[in-house]
Order: C-alpha cells, then sequence, then structure tokens
C-alpha cells in the first residue's frame, strides 16, 4: 500500500489518506479493490492467510510426510510446475523487511529474509533448498540442520528463540488480520471477548452505536453449561463429545430496544438476541466492531473480503471514513478491503491510488493494478466510468435475450 507520487482532487485526501514514514516512502491508510466475480479478488485474502499460516505453524503442524497446501495455477503448461511465489514487505520497530518464500507441494524451492538497517538492504538470510546462508545478525547457526524440507526455516529459527524470527511472527500474527465479510462467525467471538472481558468495551459500542442499528445497548452474558444441565435423555457419548475438558461456556448476546406505547412514549426495553432476533447486516456490524476498534487504536493492518456484503452502502462508507482521517485514525491503522461497492469508487473518498483492480486475462492469470497507472484527472467519474468498462475489471455479460425460449 504504497502511496504513489501524485496529487489528489481535494488536498485534504493527501493529508488523511496517506500518512509519511521517511523521506522516501508514504503509505496509504487503506485500499479498495475492484473486480468482477472469479476474478481473483478473493484469492488475495486467501493467499496471505496462508502464507502467514505457514509462516508461524510450518514449524510445529508439519511432519516430514506431509503435503505443503499450497496451489499451483494450472492453466498454463509454462507455470504449472513452478513453485508459488510469496513475499510480504512490513515496517516493523522502524525498520522496513521483505520476507518471501517459494514452494511445491513437496518442499520449500527458495526462502530469504532481507532488512534495511539504515540505508542499504541487508540479507539476514538466504535459502535455496537445503543450502541455507545465515547472518550473524540473525543469530541462528545450528538451526539449518533442524529444518525439514516442508518447513519454514523462519518458523523453526522462532521455534528455537530467535529474536528476530520470534519479533516477526509475533508481530504477523497480532497486527495483520484477515477477516471475510460473508462468514463473520471467527471475529464475532473476538468482539464479544472484548465486551466481555472490558476491552475497548466503550468504543465498540460507541461505534455500534453510532452506525445506527436500531437499538440503544448491547448486553454480553456467559453462561456455564456442564454435562449435567443437558436433558437427561441425550446420549452419554454426545455428551462426552461436546464436554470433553469439562464445563463450557456459552456466551449470550442480546440488543436492547425501547418499547412504546401508543403516544410513541417509551414505557420499557424489551432485550433481542442477537443471532436469532437481528439482522444478518447487523450481526456482520456487530463482529466487525471488535477488529475495527482494534485495528484503528493498535495502528495494525485489518483486510477485510467482499466488505459490502450484508451491510448498507453508507456504513461501508462511514468504515472507510474511519481509516481515511487523522481524528479517527492517528496511529495509521491500514485497511484493505475487496468489494462490488461501486458507491464507494469516488474521488470524493479515494485518491487514484487508494483504487485497485483485479482482471482475469484471456489464459486465466489475475492481474491487480491500480487507477493511478491510467492517465485520468483527479475529478475523473471513477464509478461511471469504471461501469462503463474504461478500466477494466468487469464482467462481459452476453445477450440473455433467447436465454429463455418463449414457446417451449
Amino acid at each position: 500500500m504504497v502511496a504513489a507520487n501524485l496529487v489528489a482532487q481535494d488536498k485534504k485526501f493527501d493529508e488523511n489518506n496517506v500518512f509519511k514514514v521517511d523521506d522516501h516512502l508514504k503509505l496509504l491508510k487503506s485500499a479498495a479493490i475492484y473486480g468482477a466475480n472469479a476474478s481473483g479478488k478473493s484469492n488475495l485474502a486467501k493467499a496471505l492467510n496462508f502464507m502467514r499460516w505457514f509462516m508461524v505453524n510450518s514449524s510445529k503442524e508439519t511432519q516430514s510426510t506431509e503435503k505443503i497446501s499450497v496451489e499451483r495455477f494450472q492453466l498454463s503448461t509454462e507455470t504449472e510446475a513452478k513453485p508459488s511465489f510469496f513475499e510480504i514487505v512490513f515496517l516493523m520497530n522502524g525498520k522496513r523487511y521483505r520476507y518471501g518464500f517459494e514452494a511445491t507441494l513437496e518442499k520449500v524451492v527458495s526462502e530469504w529474509l532481507f532488512y534495511v538497517p539504515k540505508i542499504k538492504e541487508t540479507r539476514l538470510f538466504e535459502r535455496k533448498l537445503d543450502k541455507i546462508r545465515v547472518s550473524k545478525t540473525f543469530q541462528a547457526d545450528g538451526i539449518q540442520q533442524r529444518t525439514r524440507h516442508n518447513a519454514l526455516f523462519l518458523s523453526v529459527s522462532a521455534q528455537f528463540n530467535v529474536k528476530i524470527a520470534e519479533k516477526i511472527l509475533d508481530w504477523l500474527t497480532n497486527s495483520i488480520n484477515v477477516v471475510s465479510g460473508l462468514d463473520d462467525t471467527g471475529y464475532r467471538g473476538y468482539t464479544v471477548s472484548c465486551l466481555i472481558n472490558n476491552k475497548n468495551k466503550d468504543k465498540i459500542i460507541e461505534l455500534i452505536k453510532k452506525l445506527d442499528l436500531g437499538f440503544g445497548d448491547v448486553e454480553v452474558e456467559e453462561i456455564e453449561v456442564s454435562p449435567d444441565s443437558l436433558p437427561r435423555e441425550l446420549p452419554d457419548e454426545i455428551k462426552n463429545f461436546f464436554f470433553k475438558n469439562g464445563v463450557q461456556k456459552v456466551q449470550s448476546v442480546q440488543t436492547m430496544h425501547r418499547k412504546f406505547d401508543e403516544k410513541e412514549n417509551t414505557v420499557d426495553t424489551v432485550f433481542f438476541d442477537l443471532e436469532e432476533q437481528e439482522s444478518e447486516g447487523t450481526q456482520k456490524v456487530f463482529a466487525l466492531a471488535g477488529p475495527l476498534v482494534d485495528t484503528l487504536k493498535n495502528g495494525k493492518v485489518l483486510i477485510i473480503d467482499e466488505l459490502d456484503a450484508r451491510i448498507h452502502p453508507l456504513i461501508s462508507r462511514a468504515i472507510v471514513e474511519l481509516f481515511n482521517s487523522n481524528e479517527t485514525n492517528s496511529n495509521n491503522a491500514q485497511l484493505i478491503f475487496m468489494t462490488h461497492d461501486t458507491n464507494l469508487l469516488s474521488n470524493q473518498l479515494f485518491r487514484k491510488d487508494q483504487i485497485w483492480f483485479t482482471e482475469k486475462k484471456r489464459y486465466g492469470a489475475t492481474d491487480l493494478y491500480s487507477l493511478a497507472e491510467y492517465n485520468v484527472p483527479n475529478d475523473a467519474p471513477f464509478k461511471s466510468d469504471y461501469i462503463k468498462g474504461k478500466y477494466g475489471a468487469i464482467p462481459y455479460i452476453g445477450n440473455l435475450n433467447h436465454l429463455i425460449d418463449s414457446d417451449a
């Protein structure tokens, strides 16, 4: 999310949507990725999710005979036998790092870690199959022999307490979150946990209220359930399956609504069960509230696939505006999201370099490119030009007039 050398139509976007790292580097606070269905948008999030999982877990969750879960590009004879390539460039403790690896189903083919201590990029380690060259700074001599062919050297190094490796994996685990806009079960639990443990509770509830979901407050209750509390007629094997570790905790989330009389005066409050009585959109916004507040407060990176799914366009816009603001995003958190919501495709919200597209080329590969690559004026109508196909990345729908035979 490197900012391009350009000026927005409105100078406030250059001041709010971008932050300066040093004299040579500026980064964006948000980026939107558009594209047709099956153009590869979600694969960006999936690839990063896999890369992060493999970096953290390959040393401890794989055995020597297990396959690596990479998915090769199968639509080209040129690439079907080549390894999958992953690389990430990031800032940690004020220094720039570049880490990556290449892997097939059977083995890690190459792996590298470089950083910039002052001006020049310097190698920390570099690997070609089972040959690993390690710098003195990385302090991991002897660990090469402990690294399996299907495990990452960085992951093994962290397992053996190499400080730089530990810090990188800790940063990766705690500073980057990838969530799905279609399935919110995972991060809903995080929001509930924050409310139960009073972590950012006031800010989470304030955000939920300001997004106008139709209720005044939220109550979260944690209930302990034991095998003895279940119906007696339930078979013991089912009880034992669900209660392997004894007592289980169940969370209940209720939203508070006002009850009115015939004169529209408030006479009482009524509680709705979030899962049973609130809309799918309300459930999603509730689930997103915890990660959003945490990301903004701690300057993290949040990646949301299908941000617009199940929520109103004005709520999507409000979320983006939280990041594109020095006032609400003083810690320079970053939001990357995949979307079909063209209402956000506006020069009143984004600079050109914040808008990205994915397009599947003729031979099946995905091309990722920025609107900044197009020679269009800052005041161009991004939305209408995109719908017209001027930037590509849209479905080209055939003639459907005769799809259904009216005489049949």
